[in-house]
């Protein structure tokens, strides 16, 4: 049975991918809860549909199956023995909210079929939905000041953070932000419990109990024997370390992480927002991660003389360090809205250094991003535009929103 995970570089061919269509967890937004939530604006619901399944069917018509976290979160909860283990695995991780109210909302969510409970999860459980007969506290009947008994997710569109696949493995990855922390628990079961995937022995090259945040923003393959992970807001080197360690322990073939440290700001959440890979030698990049003289804080990991040691060599240029690694001659860096003033930092605010690369020298692109985009096609790069206007709301790209399961090999 061909193995379902296969990643080992950015552009190959894309042949699977996971998305999430959003769905009502986007309309629990209120302008009070975004910074919590950790969004800036809040989407009109129908219109983010219809730009998600415009991105959903650029890629089917580009030969990749399209899997939905939803669906196959149904498929892996086939037993009622999971069905309640999801249940409270949910509700444990969500204690904070419910202040002794566990069996209320336990109860409610067991009152719903499977993937309307996944759902519901996904959206979020406010405590006005619960009707008063059914709540047995005095302080569940008292008014709160906070809505929810079980948060929404509404960042679950970007599928990338989560869980990354690197070679035949996963990273399960711990999130950096309470608003997130829930989501990879989603994948976690997809792997351990769908049929597509439980018949195999996949490596994990995090997982998503560990102390240091991870997320999968911050990871890139840009090659069978190179990643580059992000040392950023939301991935720390710690986190890099015992991924690395793990990595060259149990895959023969990846031989150098390359830690890129990046500006701690919103505005550059993850590596992924600020570079992409998007052909064989050719780089999506916004300059403002560049420090004087295109200087950088850049480290390469490699395998040390036992297993729980590295070798760390330390760079400071990305052209010279990626030329280095992947053994290039030349390679062209395309800088974000032309690297104008204006219009780098307003496209790069909108994603315009997030492309998804679905082969080689062939992205998928926000249209809001024209600058970026033009210069893209000057490069030689096909441009697939997608509407964007809701989506980028959310501040993720089309990287940021595709969670590829299957590349064909380079």
């Amino acid at each position: 049975m061909k193995h379902p995970l296969n990643v080992t570089s950015e552009i190959g061919e894309l042949k699977s991918v996971v998305l999430h269509r959003p769905g009502k967890e986007v309309e629990n937004l209120t302008p009070k809860y975004l910074e919590r939530l950790l969004f800036d604006d809040i989407p009109y619901l129908p219109a983010v549909q219809r730009e998600h399944d415009y991105f959903a069917d650029v890629l089917r018509n580009r030969g990749v199956e399209v899997l939905y976290l939803e669906k196959l979160m149904e498929e892996a909860l086939k037993t009622d023995e999971l069905h309640q283990q999801f249940i409270d695995q949910v509700l444990n991780e969500s204690k904070s909210n419910l202040n002794g109210s566990r069996q209320t909302v336990e109860e409610y969510l067991h009152s719903f079929s499977t993937d309307e409970m996944i759902r519901k999860v996904m959206s979020g459980v406010l405590k006005s939905e619960i009707e008063p007969e059914k709540k047995v506290h005095l302080h569940e009947l008292l008014d709160d000041y906070y809505p929810f008994f079980l948060d929404p997710m509404p960042n679950l569109y970007f599928t990338r953070d989560p869980a990354a696949v690197i070679g035949n493995g996963v990273s399960l990855n711990k999130m950096c932000e309470g608003a997130r922390k829930r989501e990879s628990l989603f994948m976690d079961f997809i792997i351990k419990h769908h049929p597509r995937f439980s018949q195999h022995d996949i490596p994990h090259w995090y997982d998503r109990d560990e102390y240091y945040p991870l997320e999968g923003g911050d990871e890139l393959v840009l090659s069978r024997e190179v990643i580059a992970i992000g040392v950023s807001a939301r991935t720390s080197a710690q986190a890099i370390e015992k991924l690395a360690k793990r990595i060259f322990a149990r895959n023969g073939t990846i031989k150098k992480v390359v830690a890129v440290e990046i500006p701690k700001l919103r505005a550059y959440m993850h590596l992924d927002t600020v570079f992409t890979m998007v052909d064989h030698e050719k780089f999506t990049i916004h300059h403002g991660i560049e420090g004087p003289n295109g200087n950088m804080k850049i480290y390469i990991l490699e395998k040390g003389m036992d297993p729980d040691t590295l070798n760390i060599s330390e760079r400071s240029n990305l052209t010279q360090t990626l030329k280095e690694v992947l053994g290039l001659q030349e390679l062209v860096l395309i800088p974000c809205g032309g690297g104008h003033e204006i219009a780098a930092a307003r496209e790069q605010w909108n994603d315009g250094s997030n492309t998804l690369a679905i082969a080689p020298g062939v992205v998928v692109t926000y249209d809001r991003n024209y600058v970026s985009n033009d210069l893209l096609r000057k490069n030689g790069v096909e441009v697939i535009e997608i509407p964007s206007s809701e989506l980028s709301r959310g501040r993720g790209g089309p990287r940021c929103m595709s969670m590829p399961i299957y590349r064909k090999d380079l």
